[in-house]
């Protein structure tokens, strides 16, 4: 199942840098939801797997900047 987000959600995306969440892919229980993110410095639009997605800071919120761990 696709959704499209709207109002985009701000995310950060490990590698590709922070952008907008625009749409997200269910594809049922056996699978991370993939995020169809458009990465704000470049203009590129990747897919990325949950665990490769944060949610950006919200001093609001009290959310800090996300820590996104690389790969080894």
């Amino acid at each position: 199942m696709f959704t499209q987000l709207n109002p985009p959600i701000p995310m950060t995306v490990t590698d590709k840098g922070d952008g907008f969440a625009i749409g997200v892919i269910d594809y049922g229980q056996e699978h991370n939801l993939i995020w169809v993110t458009m990465i704000t410095a470049t203009g590129e639009i990747w897919c990325a797997p949950n665990p490769k997605v944060r949610g950006q800071s919200n001093w609001t919120m009290g959310r800090a900047r996300p820590k996104l761990e690389t790969p080894h």
